[in-house]
């Protein structure tokens, strides 16, 4: 309780007090019984109240998140009937006689939902609106203000405590079925909702700025549509689902296919390679063959006997005797067990 519930408290009590008091002295004078000291109660009960009065209704105590509108019939303080300047929160005095409208600072939310009991109003209170294109939506909104603190004696002046019902409500109502009119209906449900709202928050700044109003906030809540045109909608993205399940077996049946060829490629060249590779290997093997035997003939031609050397070594060392053709000229000669060496003819086979 602030002190000037306080002062009012305590004047009602003086004056109740007083007239109880007043009763009892009369009531005494008409029995004809000792009145003095009554009297002087009386007086004193009345002088208290008196003063209790006078100083209940000259104080007014303001809260931290109220301004007040001091509403004055002399002309000397307020030749319009209003003090300029509204009061600011603590303890204040007024002459009395003087009045004071109350009007809070804090911040304020006025919601229209379709939703029944969510709103401000109780019933379907949801924003109806046409696009560009004609189609027709539903915007459930909130808007959240506050009075401006500097404004305060102008506001009352034009709005009183009207504002909220008369001109919160019906101008962000107002605007937002003209900024909903400048778009159409895909833009309003996809690629431009944030720029939809950005647009209705300029336009509410602006024009509750111009009637002393501060916007804190505005909240675009949900965007719904006719049932004809959410059916439609349905449909649509039912048929967009089925192409993109269309689009992405087409895709699967391609990768499929790319990976099988990836295989078959691989495959190939992987056939190429090792065809290569064998290739490689046969023409090193026959470049080393035919190096070994041009080393081998050069050796023959350096050393003739190496032929005949190399014939004897494959020779078994138990032959003594050979046979040659009767045409052949050489003779060559075996080793003996002795260690010497003999030259054994050898006889042509007979002629046939």
């Amino acid at each position: 309780m602030n002190i000037a519930t306080l002062f009012k408290a305590l004047s009602s009590f003086s004056w109740l007090a007083f007239f109880i008091v007043l009763g009892i002295l009369i009531m005494r004078a008409s029995r004809k019984q000792p009145t003095k000291g009554i009297t002087s109660l009386v007086v004193g009960v009345f002088v208290f109240s008196s003063i209790a009065s006078i100083i209940s209704a000259g104080i007014v105590f303001i809260e931290p998140n109220e301004r007040g509108v001091v509403v004055s019939p002399y002309g000397f303080r307020a030749p319009n009937g209003y003090l300029e300047k509204a009061l600011t929160p603590g303890l204040r005095w007024i002459v009395p006689g003087e009045s004071v409208r109350i009007y809070s600072i804090s911040r304020q939310s006025y919601t229209m939902s379709s939703t029944v009991g969510e709103g401000t109003v109780a019933q379907n209170d949801s924003i109806r609106a046409r696009t560009k294109d004609g189609q027709e939506v539903f915007i459930d909104a909130s808007v959240i203000f506050q009075v401006d603190p500097s404004q305060v004696v102008q506001l009352h002046i034009d709005w009183q405590s009207r504002y909220q019902d008369e001109l919160v409500r019906p101008t962000s109502r107002g605007i937002i079925r003209d900024v909903a009119s400048q778009y159409g209906i895909e833009e309003i449900v996809s690629t431009q909702r944030a720029s939809l709202e950005s647009s209705i928050t300029s336009a509410l700044e602006e024009k509750f700025a111009e009637n002393n109003l501060v916007l804190v906030d505005f909240v675009l809540r949900d965007i719904h549509f006719s049932e004809e045109y959410a059916a439609a909608v349905e449909q649509k993205q039912i048929a967009e689902q089925q192409a993109q399940q269309a689009k992405f077996v087409v895709e699967s049946k391609k990768q499929e296919a790319e990976q099988a060829r990836q295989v078959a490629q691989g495959q190939a060249d992987a056939a190429v390679i090792a065809a290569q590779g064998e290739a490689d290997a046969r023409l090193i093997q026959a470049e080393a063959e035919a190096k070994a035997l041009e080393l081998i003939a050069q050796v023959i031609a350096e050393n003739p006997d190496m032929l005949t050397y190399e014939y004897i070594q494959k020779l078994t060392d138990q032959i003594d005797v050979m046979l040659l053709p009767s045409d052949s000229p050489f003779l060559f000669p075996l080793p003996e067990a002795g260690g010497s060496t003999t030259t054994t003819p050898v006889i042509p086979a007979p002629a046939e």
